[in-house]
C-alpha cells in the first residue's frame, strides 16, 4: 500500500494497512512546504530572538535555565539523542517500531517542530525500506514525551545504534555505508522534536486495538460455539431485553448472537434448564461492555495519532515559539488502561465458559473426553487458561495512576503511559490464547451435541478448525494443539 503523508487524517484502519508488506510512505507538497516553512521560520528566529527558548537556545528538563551558545546548539541535539538512549529490557516488537515510524512522520509533517526536511524523508526512507531501530521496552515515563524509546528509534538518523534490517540486527552505520547514506547533521531543536512525543505509546495503542477489534469479533462467535455446546438458551440475547438498557455494545452483541445462531438446530431445541449462568447468559453486556470500551479508546487515539505532540510548539504565521506540555501521554494512558481492563475481561468470561464445558453438566462428560480417569482430558488446559487470566487481572492496575517525579522535580507528574502501553500488549496476548483455548474446549464440546447440528455460520467455523485441530479421543500432548488454536484464531 502507497500512503501519501498529509493533513488527511490517519485512521488506525490506515495505519495497520501500512503494516503490510511493501508498505511506502510519501510526504504530500503540503506537508513538505509546511515543514519547510517552520524550519525557515526557526532559522529565521535565531537569529534575533533575543531571549532563551527552551530545547532550542537552552538546555533540557531542570537544565532549562542555561543557556547554549549559538555554535553549540547542533551538538546539543547530537548530545539529546544519544544520551536519552538510556532503555532496557526486552525489545518492542516489529510492527510496533514501523508504527512508531509513521506516527513519528505523521507528527512531525503538520509543520509545527522545527525539524529539517531530510530528517523527516530519512525517517520515512526507514519505514519504507523495512530498517527498523531496536527499541527496548522499558525507559519512558510517559511524559517530556517517550525519551528513551524515541532517542532510540531515532539514533539511526545521527549514525548510531543499532538497526534490524533484512532479518539481521545490525549498526546503523554500517547499513548506512551500505546504503550510501549520510549520517544526519541535527540543527536546533530537531532533537527535541524527536524525542518528545508520544509515538511509543501510541503505537502500542494503534497495535493493540487492531488486534481488540479482532479479538473482541473471535470473542463473539467463539462464545456462540460454547453457548451451543453448552446447549444454552437463546432468550437472554433478544432485542427486547437490550432495547430497554441500550448500550451500544450491548446491543450490539445480542444482535451478532442472533446471527450467529440463525438456523441451529441445537439452539431451536427445547431446553431442560430455566437459565444459564452468567458466562453464558450476560455475554451481551460483558462483550458489550468491552465493545464501548474499544470504541472510545479509538477515538482517543485517532486524535493522538493526528496531532502534534513534541516540544516547544512553532506557530511561524503567529511568530510564536511556545513551551507547553503536548508531550504528556495522560489522555492515551487512561484509555490504555481502559483497554487493558476490557480486554482483561474478554479473557475473564472466556475463562468461565471452558470451566462449565469440562465440569460434566447438560450431558457432557467429565473433562470432556469418553474415560475420564484414565484420561485427564480437557483438565489442564483450563489450569492454563485460569494462570494467564489471572496474570492478566494484575496487569490490570493503571498504571496511570502512578507518577514518580523526574529531572529535579521540574518534570514532576508524568503519566506512566509507557507501562500502560507495554503492560495492554501482554493482556493482548494473554486474551488471545485465552480465546483459543475456549475454541479448543468449545470444539470437543460441540461434537457430543450430534447429530444435532449448529447454524451454517458456526459449522463453517468448525469446519475450518476440525482441518488444523482434531477431536480428541484419548490423552494426548496439548500444548501443539494451543498453539494450532491460537494460530487459528490469528
Amino acid at each position: 500500500m502507497d500512503h501519501i503523508i498529509s493533513n488527511k487524517r490517519l485512521t488506525i484502519e490506515m495505519a495497520g494497512a501500512l503494516l503490510e508488506p511493501g508498505s511506502k510512505l510519501t510526504l504530500s507538497n503540503d506537508s513538505k512546504e509546511a515543514i519547510l516553512k517552520c524550519r525557515r521560520y526557526l532559522d529565521s528566529k535565531m537569529e534575533d530572538i533575543g531571549r532563551p527558548v527552551y530545547g532550542v537556545t537552552t538546555g533540557f528538563g531542570s537544565l532549562c535555565n542555561i543557556t547554549i551558545p549559538a555554535e553549540d546548539l547542533s551538538q546539543l541535539q547530537h548530545n539529546l539523542v544519544m544520551s536519552h538512549a538510556c532503555g532496557t529490557g526486552e525489545t518492542v516488537r516489529p510492527e510496533i517500531v514501523k508504527l512508531m515510524l509513521l506516527l513519528k512522520v505523521q507528527s512531525l509533517s503538520y509543520g509545527y517542530s522545527g525539524v529539517q526536511l531530510v530528517t523527516v524523508e530519512r525517517l520515512m526512507e526507514m519505514f519504507n525500506n523495512d530498517i527498523l531501530p531496536v527499541v527496548y521496552q522499558q525507559g519512558s515515563l510517559g511524559a517530556s514525551g517517550d525519551l528513551a524509546p524515541l532517542a532510540h528509534l531515532c539514533l539511526p538518523l545521527i549514525g548510531l545504534g543499532e538497526v534490524v534490517y533484512k532479518g539481521e540486527v545490525r549498526q546503523s552505520a554500517d547499513v548506512w555505508a551500505e546504503l550510501g547514506w549520510e549520517p544526519i547533521k541535527l540543527q536546533s531543536k530537531e532533537g527535541l522534536a524527536l524525542l518528545n512525543g508520544t509515538q511509543f505509546m501510541s503505537a502500542h495503542a494503534v497495535w493493540s486495538l487492531l488486534q481488540a477489534e479482532r479479538l473482541s469479533d473471535w470473542a463473539d462467535k467463539i462464545g456462540a460455539m460454547s453457548l451451543e455446546a453448552y446447549d444454552g438458551r437463546i432468550e437472554p440475547f433478544y432485542s427486547h431485553v437490550h432495547e430497554v438498557r441500550a448500550h451500544k455494545g450491548q446491543i450490539e452483541t445480542a444482535a451478532r448472537f442472533r446471527e450467529l445462531l440463525e438456523g441451529s438446530e441445537i439452539i431451536r431445541q427445547p431446553k431442560v434448564h430455566v437459565q444459564d449462568p452468567y458466562s453464558f447468559r450476560c455475554i451481551p453486556q460483558v462483550h458489550g461492555a468491552s465493545k464501548d470500551t474499544i470504541r472510545y479508546v479509538k477515538s482517543v487515539i485517532e486524535i493522538e495519532i493526528n496531532s502534534a505532540t513534541d516540544n516547544p510548539t512553532v506557530f511561524p504565521d503567529e511568530d510564536l515559539i511556545i513551551s507547553a506540555g503536548n508531550f504528556h501521554g495522560q489522555p492515551v494512558a487512561i484509555p490504555m488502561d481502559m483497554l487493558t481492563i476490557a480486554l482483561s475481561e474478554l479473557s475473564n468470561i472466556s475463562e468461565r465458559r471452558i470451566y462449565k464445558l469440562i465440569s460434566g453438566q447438560r450431558g457432557l462428560p467429565n473433562f470432556l473426553v469418553a474415560k475420564p480417569g484414565l484420561n485427564s482430558g480437557f483438565m489442564i488446559p483450563q489450569y492454563t487458561a485460569a494462570s494467564i487470566v489471572s496474570q492478566s487481572k494484575g496487569l490490570c492496575m493503571p498504571a496511570s495512576a502512578d507518577s514518580i517525579p523526574s529531572s529535579q522535580g521540574q518534570e514532576d507528574h508524568v503519566s506512566m503511559g509507557a507501562n500502560a502501553a507495554t503492560k495492554l500488549v501482554r493482556v493482548v496476548e494473554n486474551t488471545e490464547r485465552v480465546l483459543a483455548i475456549e475454541l479448543f474446549n468449545a470444539a470437543q464440546a460441540l461434537e457430543f451435541r450430534r447429530p444435532l447440528r449448529s447454524s451454517w455460520t458456526i459449522e463453517k467455523i468448525f469446519a475450518g478448525y476440525r482441518k488444523v485441530v482434531p477431536f480428541i479421543d484419548d490423552d494426548r500432548y496439548m500444548h501443539p494443539l494451543i498453539e494450532k488454536s491460537i494460530d487459528f484464531i490469528r
